[in-house]
């Protein structure tokens, strides 16, 4: 069975934007177009790619094993076609950060590297690092730069610092009634040590903010509206690392790491991955 690019194309954007409709606009095709080109993917399969509901699309079994193949093929038949016309290969590269890189100096870095090499694109993802690492598995990834207080994913460390509760300069949480809480939703590295650790204590607590945004976290801490669970570096003039006088539980130190896929020996992978290396030490 030989496998046409232009389904694979279809499949693959379909795959990403979890949506045929986004798939389609990607294209610059119909939605009936992408439908089809799915479609006659899955009867060349003889199995379908696709679980499909009035509201999402998700992968079956067989469509994740196939969209690491389809990545590969699409890399290859493309990278074909540049030689034989004599023109350089292009590399893209995709990467998943958390928010907290996102807002510091990691994005000046990815910048520099592209500019430094031309034909070269790289792609940021912005989510937390459990979903990130999730996309890393189904290879929807290059590399994930995130963090974590224990985990066994195989990676390079980049630095640890103290995992500290967050709250308003000069005010101390008041000890009636749960503990408000400001988290990162699931899955988070942070959310999961601050709530074994109070629950190792029996300190009862509540959920007040919800937000993937590592500013939500802090403006909810400094209004006093909220405690939350960050790592040292990310306090402001605002914040305060809250001590044991407040009765809190000791938490874990952070890890910041660098995740790549398994097996990836593309030089340009190597390349970045050592770049954001040689950064981290630097800031």
């Amino acid at each position: 069975m030989i496998l046409d690019a232009t389904l694979l194309r279809s499949f693959q954007a379909v795959a990403q934007a979890a949506s045929f409709t986004k798939a389609a606009e990607r294209l610059h095709l119909t939605q009936s177009a992408v439908s089809a080109h799915v479609r006659r993917l899955e009867e060349q399969a003889t199995k379908p790619l696709f679980v499909r509901s009035t509201r999402s699309v998700a992968l079956t079994p067989e469509g994740e094993i196939l969209l690491g193949y389809a990545r590969a093929i699409l890399r290859l038949n493309e990278e074909a076609s540049l030689k034989l016309s004599g023109v350089a290969p292009r590399a893209h590269i995709t990467i998943g950060a958390s928010d907290d890189f996102m807002s510091g100096w990691l994005p000046g870095v990815l910048c520099e590297f592209q500019s430094a090499r031309p034909g070269t694109s790289v792609e940021i993802r912005v989510a937390n690092t459990g979903l990130l690492l999730a996309s890393l598995e189904r290879r929807e990834l290059d590399l994930v730069i995130g963090s974590r207080c224990n985990g066994d994913q195989r990676g390079q460390l980049l630095w640890r610092e103290p995992l500290v509760w967050a709250y308003a300069k000069a005010n101390l949480p008041t000890e009636v009634g749960p503990l408000p809480l400001a988290l990162f939703p699931e899955p988070c590295p942070y959310r999961d040590a601050a709530l074994a650790a109070l629950a190792a204590i029996g300190r009862d607590w509540r959920i007040a903010v919800v937000s993937p945004s590592v500013g939500s976290l802090r403006a909810a801490a400094a209004s006093g509206f909220a405690v939350t669970p960050l790592n040292r570096s990310l306090l402001t003039p605002q914040l305060q690392a809250l001590g044991a006088d407040t009765r809190l539980p000791a938490l874990p130190e952070v890890e910041f790491m660098v995740f790549s896929q398994s097996h990836d020996d593309r030089p340009i992978v190597a390349e970045i991955t050592n770049e954001i290396v040689r950064a981290a030490r630097l800031f």
